[in-house]
C-alpha cells in the first residue's frame, strides 16, 4: 500500500511539473515550433530584451506590483497587530472578510471590481489597477504578520515600557525590527502575486496599462512560439525567487520567535 502511494504522488507530480519543465526545455529550442527539438540558442531570450511593448508592460507590471505591495504592507500590517493586539466589535467579522479575496474565485473578484468601478465612475488605468492588487494582496499580508505575531512575547515590550521608552519608541526600537521578517515576507509573497496575476489585472487595466501576463495572453493569440516560453521561465524564474525569499525570512521569524 505505501508502495502505490508513492507511485501516484510521483505521478501527480510529473502531471503538474513536467509542462512547466517542458515549457522551460524549448524556451532554449532554436526552431519556432514548440514540440520538436531542433537545437540550442539564447537567441529568444536575446529577442525579448530587444522588446520594447515587452518592457512597457514590465515596467507597468513593477510600477503596479511595487505600489501595491507598499499599500498592501501598510494596511495589512496595522491589521494584524489590531486584530491581534485589541479586542474590538465585529473583530470576528472583521477576521473573516479578510480570507474572502483568498478563498472567492478570481474571476468573482474581478467581475466585482469592474462593477465597483462602473457605479463609482471611475476610469480605468493605473489607479484601478493599483486598488485591484491591493485589495486581495492586503489579506495574504495580514495573515502572514499575523502568523508571526502568534508566537510574538508581549514581555519584552513590557520591559521596554517599564524602563522609560514611550509607546512610539517601542514600537520603531523593539515591535517592528522583531516582526519585520513576517512584514518582509508578506511584502515578498504580495509582489510576486502580483506580478503573476492575470484574471484580477485584464478586468481592471484601462488602456494604455497592459501589464507583463496581459501582454503574454495578447502575444497568446498569434500562436505559441519559444518567445512565450522564454518570458514563461523569466516569470518562473521570477517567482521561485520570491517564494524562496519568503521563506526565508518566514523561518528567520520562527528562529528570532523561538530566540525571545
Amino acid at each position: 500500500m505505501k508502495r502505490i502511494l508513492e507511485i501516484n504522488i510521483c505521478l501527480v507530480f510529473l502531471f503538474l511539473y513536467l509542462p512547466i519543465l517542458a515549457v522551460v526545455a524549448f524556451s532554449f529550442n532554436s526552431g519556432e515550433q514548440t514540440a520538436v527539438w531542433q537545437g540550442f540558442t539564447f537567441d529568444w531570450y536575446a529577442e525579448l530584451f530587444a522588446d520594447a511593448d515587452l518592457w512597457r508592460a514590465c515596467r507597468n507590471s513593477l510600477m503596479v506590483a511595487g505600489i501595491a505591495t507598499l499599500i498592501a504592507t501598510v494596511i495589512g500590517t496595522a491589521t494584524a497587530l489590531a486584530i491581534e493586539r485589541y479586542r474590538f466589535r465585529f473583530r470576528e467579522a472583521l477576521v473573516r472578510c479578510l480570507y474572502l479575496p483568498i478563498i472567492i474565485p478570481d474571476i468573482v473578484l474581478a467581475i466585482a471590481l469592474l462593477t465597483f468601478y462602473v457605479q463609482t465612475r471611475m476610469p480605468l488605468g493605473l489607479t484601478s489597477l493599483i486598488i485591484a492588487h491591493s485589495v486581495f494582496n492586503i489579506a495574504f499580508v495580514t495573515i502572514v504578520v499575523r502568523a508571526r505575531l502568534q508566537g510574538y512575547d508581549n514581555s519584552v515590550e513590557d520591559a521596554a515600557l517599564d524602563l522609560g521608552a514611550t509607546e512610539w519608541q517601542t514600537f520603531w526600537r523593539i515591535t517592528l525590527p522583531l516582526i519585520a521578517p513576517g512584514i518582509i515576507g508578506g511584502a515578498l509573497l504580495a509582489f510576486t502575486l502580483s506580478i503573476d496575476d492575470f484574471v484580477t489585472t485584464f478586468f481592471t487595466a484601462g488602456v494604455g496599462w497592459t501589464t507583463l501576463s496581459v501582454h503574454i495572453y495578447s502575444l497568446l493569440k498569434f500562436g505559441i512560439t519559444p518567445k512565450i516560453n522564454a518570458i514563461s521561465t523569466m516569470l518562473l524564474f521570477n517567482s521561485i525567487v520570491f517564494i524562496l525569499l519568503f521563506l526565508w525570512f518566514r523561518e528567520k521569524g520562527a528562529r528570532n520567535s523561538s530566540g525571545i
